[in-house]
């Protein structure tokens, strides 16, 4: 079985190497969630999203989380019931809805990101400053192969 170093040298490999090693620091920073959080994953994805893009539809919000609208919807009746989310109507459309953050919900995404971050910092500073420095350099490129198509 080839060893982890020539795998790596194919793209296929770098491919694979670079999925495995995301997915699994992905559910380490999912982990570091408040332990007696009563938020979803995908509910916890949704504040995020709108703490970055501000206000957004219901069908806004569903396509950019990749689900179907009712799946959102219940997802907000929650964020909604816990203070997070607010619903006002569309100044356009008035059979649509802009959900927006509230104060609470804005202060728990600040919360959420300090937490992950004080984690992801711990993990760093055991790191070289050789492979520290990789990864900053690495981190731009990241951002560009998540983006959107």
């Amino acid at each position: 079985m080839p060893t982890v170093e020539k795998v790596a040298r194919t793209d296929a490999g770098l491919a694979s190497e670079l999925r495995s090693s995301v997915m699994r620091l992905r559910r380490r920073l999912v982990a570091q969630a408040d332990a007696d959080d009563s938020l979803s994953v995908p509910a916890l994805s949704t504040l995020g999203v709108l703490h970055r893009r501000g206000p957004l539809t219901v069908g806004e919000l569903a396509a950019h989380e990749r689900v179907r609208p009712p799946s959102m919807t219940r997802t907000l009746h929650c964020l909604e019931d816990a203070g997070l989310v607010a619903r006002a109507p569309h100044p356009t459309d008035g059979r649509q809805v802009v959900v927006t953050l509230t104060d609470a919900g804005r202060a728990r995404v600040v919360a959420e990101r300090r937490r992950r971050d004080a984690w992801l910092a711990r993990r760093l500073a055991a790191l070289d400053p050789e492979e520290r420095e990789v990864l900053r350099r690495a981190a731009p490129l990241l951002d560009r192969l998540s983006q959107e198509d």
